[in-house]
């Protein structure tokens, strides 16, 4: 098993273009010029990542203050991600990297810890792309409770 690079302040980021959860082609060259929290977690419907998406959606208007759009991306098929929209109502883009290809570049699929065993994974990362396509912040191995609202100071003071 090998350990995947990660991004870090100040790195570019990868560009990437993935399926929506509408069957849309997403790019990250869409949102030229803005800032964007890319954010990676394992798999729709589950507890943890229902609570980071959850939390997520309760504080768009925040982030949305600060002119931070969100994207949630997962290895989930668009039909699933359709449905964990709707069974959540989600209010920002979700996007399907089926084959880990993006997670991988983006440093968000690895080696990681489960349950004190080492095994490949998704890996919890939450990354802000700044307005220049460079990253601003980088925050891998997150917990899926109470993150967002780090998050959002961190970018709120940044």
């Amino acid at each position: 098993m090998t350990v995947s690079s990660r991004l870090a302040e100040g790195d570019t980021a990868p560009d990437f273009t993935l399926p929506d959860d509408r069957g849309n082609e997403v790019s990250l060259k869409d949102f030229a010029g803005e800032r964007v929290l890319v954010y990676f977690y394992p798999r729709a419907n589950t507890p943890g990542c229902t609570t980071q998406a959850c939390d997520f959606r309760d504080a768009i208007e925040e982030l949305n203050d600060l002119d931070v759009k969100v994207i949630g991306i997962s290895p989930d098929k668009p039909e699933k991600l359709a449905q964990f929209r709707e069974d959540h109502g989600l209010n920002f883009t979700l996007l399907s990297d089926v084959d880990k290809q993006v997670m991988t570049e983006w440093g968000a699929f690895g080696e990681k810890k489960n349950y004190g065993k080492i095994v490949q994974g998704v890996i919890r990362s939450t990354l802000l792309v700044e307005p220049d396509g460079t990253i601003g912040l980088a925050r891998y191995n997150v917990r899926a409770s109470g993150h967002v609202a780090r998050i959002l100071r961190e970018v709120a003071a940044a």
